[in-house]
């Protein structure tokens, strides 16, 4: 019986070179884009005369008559509206007049008179010893230093800082409330995730005489325009120095 001829493997064709690149002194780095000068001084001082041009008045919301009313309608506003702040304090203070007389009120008459500003409990906690405090250690007056404040029950860095540059005109920092942490991210004067840190980066890029206003600017801009979901960037004056990825219009 014959033998079948073996079939001869094909041969296999010399692979394609791919085409070699130049050899350069150093290896190629992927092209990047300018990195944006958002803190610039011309940007920086742009931005603050824009601010200072749409609000001129700008001023604190909550309404006061005294340091030690500002500082009690301070502590209530914590995660609260001023305008609900404002509708609870008229009573309050008709109430409990004076340091001494909130620190001698029964805790359950002050939480049903604030319940609504929320966390009652705590708040009037806070107001009571407030009062305690400032009528035994600082005979009834506020005191106008950022220590003798922060040992007061309640009040906070940003709490101090709304009563030192409100009543007293002291600017010993910046004021930085929802409106303001927010802001200032979208505007990139800071990358900072905590209000402590936003505030540290602000005073280092935002000049001392205008550190009291701009926390009032940047809270009227922040409610008005520069809403936290849907920014109102269309009608925004500052929209063409403002690089938010969250933006909702680009001129």
């Amino acid at each position: 019986m014959p033998q079948t001829p073996a079939k001869k493997k094909a041969a296999k064709s010399p692979a394609k070179k791919s085409p070699s690149k130049k050899r350069t002194g150093a290896a190629e780095l992927p092209k990047r884009k300018p990195a944006r000068r958002d803190l610039d001084p011309e940007r920086v001082e742009s931005i603050l005369k824009i601010l200072r041009d749409t609000y001129p008045i700008a001023e604190c919301a909550l309404v006061h008559a005294s340091p030690w009313q500002l500082l009690v309608a301070t502590i209530l506003s914590a995660q609260c509206t001023d305008v609900r702040v404002n509708m609870v304090t008229p009573k309050l203070f008709a109430t409990y007049p004076t340091p001494q007389a909130m620190a001698n009120a029964p805790i359950e008459s002050i939480e049903e008179i604030i319940r609504t500003t929320g966390f009652y409990h705590n708040k009037a906690k806070s107001i009571q010893g407030a009062g305690r405090v400032i009528s035994e250690q600082f005979h009834n007056k506020v005191p106008q230093t950022m220590g003798e404040l922060l040992t007061v029950p309640g009040a906070a860095r940003k709490t101090a800082n709304v009563v030192l540059g409100v009543a007293y005109g002291k600017a010993e920092g910046v004021v930085v409330d929802t409106h303001v942490f927010r802001l200032a991210r979208r505007l990139g004067l800071t990358r900072s995730e905590t209000p402590q840190k936003v505030e540290q980066d602000l005073m280092k890029v935002i000049p001392r005489d205008r550190w009291i206003q701009l926390s009032h600017e940047l809270i009227h801009h922040g409610r008005q325009i520069c809403d936290a979901r849907k920014p109102k960037c269309a009608a925004c004056p500052l929209e063409t120095l403002c690089h938010a990825p969250d933006k909702t219009w680009e001129s």
